[in-house]
């Protein structure tokens, strides 16, 4: 693992990856105002006692892709916090897999945006779908120096 995203899409997005999806392996390979496009191969210690990728592992990196896809919406100084999420699982994801997250809007409002993210496996299969609605902050104002 790297300290930064891959050099070209941190240079393309100007983007740098928060210090927890960096340590558990998520990949960023696009983001943009309409999509945030990350992978992420699953290793033995992303698993739950039964050996396949630990469910909130895949809700809270879902959760990062929707924060990113907000991030790349919001205008100078605004920031954003999640209000709600909610997964639904299909299938397991066994240790070694390549899993994709593909985070698309639903709705890009000026106080909320809404976003899904459809996990999916390697070999085509959906493993989990990620529904999650985003708080847009207003930018901060900033106290005049003397």
């Amino acid at each position: 693992m790297t300290d930064d995203v891959e050099p070209a899409v941190a240079d393309t997005f100007g983007y740098r990856m928060p210090p927890f999806p960096r340590l558990i392996g998520l990949v960023l390979k696009e983001r943009s105002a309409e999509l945030v496009l990350a992978e992420i191969q699953v290793l033995e210690n992303h698993t739950n006692l039964t050996g396949v990728m630990h469910g909130g592992a895949i809700m809270a990196l879902a959760d990062q892709c929707g924060g990113m896809a907000t991030g790349a919406n919001l205008h100078a100084g605004q920031g954003t916090t999640t209000l709600e999420s909610k997964t639904n699982f299909f299938v397991a994801v066994p240790i070694g897999d390549l899993l994709t997250f593909e985070c698309r809007p639903l709705h890009r409002g000026r106080s909320t945006m809404v976003w899904q993210t459809k996990v999916t496996r390697s070999d085509g299969k959906l493993a989990a779908i990620v529904t999650q609605t985003q708080m847009v902050m207003a930018a901060r104002l900033q106290a005049e120096s003397d």
